[in-house]
Parts: structure tokens; sequence; C-alpha cells
């Protein structure tokens, strides 16, 4: 399983290199902007489970259909993701993620930050778990997370406020740390599903 992670790495970072290479030959078309843009935008539901997520995102000067950019965020898992796993399911596990570092790619088909688009996260998670039936103990591990993603960024007001529902299907790692507390073992599913909502602002329009 590592020499097949280790090719997807690999095959993931040249297709990144290779989309931002890309974006210096996009300077034919002149119905887009041709400056460099940076927006900010956050995930509202890591607040409502007692995290965060902050993330910004560039437009090249002369990129038409590429952003890039980077993102921190944490997050306790709600019940019905842990739950998702039948090995853990109904086991009394606390997951949270008590830090992420991720970068990011997305290719938009009509504009940059426009309607329809596919991306790929590549990053880091740390966990910290506990179990409800061992008290005053945890484990703490990182995961290497691979995502590509689909998602729809609609700007609907004449600023450039923005709402951006993506799901995403992450190929996950463990790269260090513990995960088991005692004789309990916090099971690593190899693909995670996720969907959400990003809300962001674009400056430099």
């Amino acid at each position: 399983m590592k020499t097949t992670f280790k090719s997807i790495s690999l095959a993931i970072i040249a297709v990144i290199c290779l989309t931002v290479t890309r974006t210096e030959a996009q300077n034919t078309n002149k119905s887009y902007e041709n400056k460099t843009t940076f927006s900010f935008e956050t995930d509202p539901s890591t607040f409502a489970f007692g995290g965060y997520a902050f993330h910004f995102r560039i437009k090249p000067k002369n990129s038409q259909h590429v952003l890039i950019g980077a993102g921190t965020y944490a997050l306790n898992m709600p019940d019905f993701l842990i739950n998702m796993n039948a090995e853990n399911k109904d086991m009394g596990w606390n997951v949270r993620i008590n830090s992420a570092y991720s970068l990011f790619g997305e290719y938009y088909f009509k504009e940059a930050n426009k309607k329809w688009f596919v991306g790929l996260q590549a990053g880091v998670q740390n966990f910290k778990n506990t179990n409800d039936n061992i008290a005053n103990e945890e484990s703490t591990y990182s995961n290497l997370l691979i995502m590509p993603s689909i998602g729809y960024n609609w700007q609907p007001f004449h600023i450039p406020l923005y709402f951006k529902p993506w799901f995403g299907l992450g190929y996950t790692s463990k790269i260090s740390g513990d995960n088991t507390i005692d004789n309990l073992s916090y099971d690593i599913a190899p693909l995670t599903p996720f969907v959400t909502l990003h809300i962001g602002y674009t400056f430099g329009k």
C-alpha cells in the first residue's frame, strides 16, 4: 500500500506542477481579468463543531481557469462521520482534528472563481482521540490526506462574495503517532467522503 500511495502522491504532484505551469500560457483570452486576485474563505460548519477554518486562494496574473492556495482548519468530528465506519460505530470514540494544513488547486471550467470546478487537496491532519470507555487516556496521530473534489462557486450579488459547496473523496494514510487507546484501536478508513460549504470574498477585482 505504501508503494501505491507514493505512486499516487507523485502523480498528484506532477498534475499540480503541470496545472500551475499552464497558467503562464493562459493569456490569449482577454475576457477575464488579467491581474492577480486574492480570495479568503471559511467553512462555517467547523465553528459549529468546536473548530475553525481559514483558507486563501490566489488567481495568478494571466490565469483564466486556475486558483491555487492553502488553508488550516480544526473540528470535532460529528458522530455521524465517525459512525460511517462500521469498525468505529457506537464504540465510544470522540475524534478531533486538532489541526490540519493543506495545499489546494482548483480548475474552473468557465472562469477562475466562477461556477463549476474540480479541485485537488493535499495536506496533513493531526488527530486527538479519546474514548468514553477509557478514562483519562488519549491518542494522537497524523494522517496524510489526498482529496480530489468537485464543486460550484456561486456569486449571487454584485459584490465578490461567494458561496462554494463542494464534495470530495479523500485518500488517507497514517504517517505518525498511535491511533490506539489501551486495547482499543480506532480504525482509519483509506477512503473518506466529505461535503461542505465554504463562504468567501475576493479582493483585487
